[in-house]
């Protein structure tokens, strides 16, 4: 478990544009059956490919794209650590990732990009294929 104070600017970085902290497992749950709409999912972390290409790239794509999901939600990987293991239970049958980034449409998962697709990209690499991704998903929420 990492110090809150530590990850505290980590969690800023998203929740200072909108995303939701789900802190618990029930918190998850409860979003999860109300979800309506299109949510984007960021599965936060420490690592360095969190900080250089996932979070920039999905506050990029974010400013970017005019079409946008209905929710953004994050839970905190070696913090929240139920929120998480709750969270990857939607995620499933991809395996545990952090960094991730998940779209759902109302709780069924439409879209999954695992650690081993941020890994060794640019911000930008990971905004433009969330750009084509809300381009894809978020334009037909019927």
């Amino acid at each position: 478990m990492y110090p809150p104070h530590l990850v505290a600017p980590m969690k800023a970085d998203l929740t200072s544009v909108g995303f939701q902290e789900l802190l618990t497992a029930e918190a998850v749950d409860n979003f999860m059956t109300d979800a309506e709409g299109i949510t984007l999912v960021m599965v936060n972390s420490v690592c360095g490919c969190a900080a250089g290409a996932a979070r920039p790239g999905v506050k990029a794509a974010l400013a970017k794209s005019e079409i946008k999901p209905d929710n953004l939600v994050t839970v905190f990987a070696g913090v929240d650590t139920d929120a998480v293991n709750k969270m990857r239970e939607y995620t499933l049958p991809y395996p545990p990732s952090s960094p991730a980034i998940a779209m759902f449409r109302d709780d069924e998962l439409i879209h999954f990009i695992e650690r081993h697709h941020i890994e060794g990209r640019s911000a930008e690499m990971i905004a433009q294929h969330l750009v084509m991704a809300f381009d894809e998903f978020c334009g037909e929420k019927a």
